[in-house]
């Protein structure tokens, strides 16, 4: 149980840090590279086997880990970008719902059959992320594509689950698992490395900052233990792997949310507070039936 609730811990202080990001005007772009840096040299600390680097490409999961990089960068920023802009909780609903993404791939290409109750839970999770996304402004045009931030974080991290998933179970041995991580954590930092490249070959104004580093060794580390923490929390004996997902997935939407409201002043409406509990019953349903 305490691995389980260090990685809610984990995973909830991700969604704040991207908020203070705003606070202390870290660069997201910046601090995301150096997040995956970080989160990469940890997976090799962790790993136990030997491997160079003249090894890795003859991996049969490497060109998807270079794809898995793209991604990993892309939703990160957007999930950065959605948390400043409307909140910790709407992101951490977005990212939790995204676990019926893999369950409706899992039909279209395996043909495995839903209940009644899990395609219920699978329709209440669009409602959560598009209720906790609604918020009060007198803008109309900003309320009307305000949704498309937490829409692209539900949609983007359940692409990303449902590859991993899918070149973790054809592609990558248990042993391989480490360092597999790893190298989708360095992809992804060399990727942001290109990034700030063409930038830097386009003019653009760049340069490297104490702060962004520092933020994104916090991030990282944050980053790499939530899951760390989460497959030791699988290895246990007390709770199986369902009942694991489904208490991690419920507490950090529910203490995301907590932290964005007393840390961040943050305000939900009561479509907010029903988009929360939309999300927990949702989360329930495809997960336990």
């Amino acid at each position: 149980m305490l691995y389980l609730l260090l990685s809610i811990l984990c995973a909830s202080l991700i969604f704040v840090v991207f908020k203070l990001f705003e606070t202390f005007k870290i660069n997201t772009l910046q601090a995301i590279i150096f997040n995956y840096a970080v989160a990469c040299t940890c997976g090799i600390i962790f790993y136990n086997g030997d491997i160079t680097l003249e090894q890795l490409p003859s991996k049969p999961w490497f060109l998807g880990t270079l794809a898995l990089g793209i991604l990993f960068i892309a939703i990160f920023n957007l999930m950065a970008a959605t948390t400043q802009k409307m909140g910790v909780s709407v992101t951490s609903v977005a990212t939790k719902m995204s676990l019926v993404v893999p369950v409706v791939f899992g039909v279209i290409i395996y043909n495995e059959v839903l209940g009644t109750l899990k395609v219920v839970g699978i329709l209440i999770a669009l409602l959560a992320v598009y209720y906790t996304s609604i918020k009060e402004t007198r803008v109309q045009k900003v309320q009307n594509i305000s949704w498309l931030f937490p829409l692209g974080v539900f949609l983007g991290s359940g692409i990303i689950d449902t590859s991993l998933k899918f070149i973790q179970e054809r592609m990558v041995h248990e042993n391989d698992f480490p360092i597999f991580s790893a190298t989708v954590f360095g992809a992804a930092a060399f990727i942001g490395l290109i990034i700030i490249l063409v930038k830097k070959i386009k003019k653009q104004p760049f340069q490297f900052s104490v702060k962004n580093i520092l933020a994104g060794v916090a991030l990282g580390t944050l980053n790499y233990f939530s899951i760390y923490f989460l497959l030791k929390a699988l290895k246990s004996n007390g709770l199986n792997s369902a009942s694991v997902f489904t208490i991690n997935n419920v507490a950090i939407v529910l203490f995301s949310t907590l932290l964005g409201i007393l840390l961040f002043k943050e305000r939900l409406s009561a479509k907010n507070w029903l988009g929360v509990a939309l999300a927990v019953v949702s989360i329930l349903l495809v997960a336990l039936f």
